[in-house]
C-alpha cells in the first residue's frame, strides 16, 4: 500500500496541462538555482559581531577574532581561519583553511 501511495504522489500531474509534475511539490527548484542572498550583484549580509561572545573554535575551544577584509574568524593560537559565507560562519574544521602564523616574540635567545 505505501508503494502505491508514494508512487501517486511522484507521477500524478501538478496542474492542468503539466504532466509529470509532482503534486506533492510543484514549486520545487534545483538547489543550484536557490541563493541565500538574492541578486548576484547584492552585497553579503554583514558578520553578527555579537556573535564573537559565544562562538569559539571547535578544535581549541578558544575566542575567535573576526578578520572583516577577508570575512573570517581567525584562531590565533592554531593559525585556522574560518570562513563567514553570507553572514554565517562556517565553524567545520574541515573547511577552514590554516594561516601563517606570527611569531609574538623570537623564539632564539638573543646573544649577548
Amino acid at each position: 500500500m505505501f508503494k502505491h501511495v508514494v508512487g501517486r504522489l511522484l507521477t500524478a500531474p501538478g496542474a492542468p496541462g503539466a504532466p509529470g509534475r509532482c503534486a506533492a511539490f510543484p514549486a520545487v527548484r534545483p538547489a543550484s538555482a536557490r541563493r541565500l542572498s538574492g541578486a548576484k550583484n547584492e552585497a553579503p549580509p554583514p558578520f553578527d559581531a555579537s556573535l564573537l561572545d559565544v562562538l569559539v573554535c571547535p578544535l581549541s575551544k578558544k575566542p575567535l577574532r573576526y578578520e572583516a577584509s577577508t570575512s573570517e574568524l581567525i584562531n590565533e593560537e592554531l593559525g585556522i581561519a574560518y570562513p563567514v559565507v553570507d553572514g554565517i560562519p562556517n565553524m567545520i574544521p574541515q573547511d577552514a583553511r590554516l594561516i601563517q602564523k606570527t611569531p609574538d616574540a623570537p623564539d632564539a635567545p638573543e646573544p649577548q
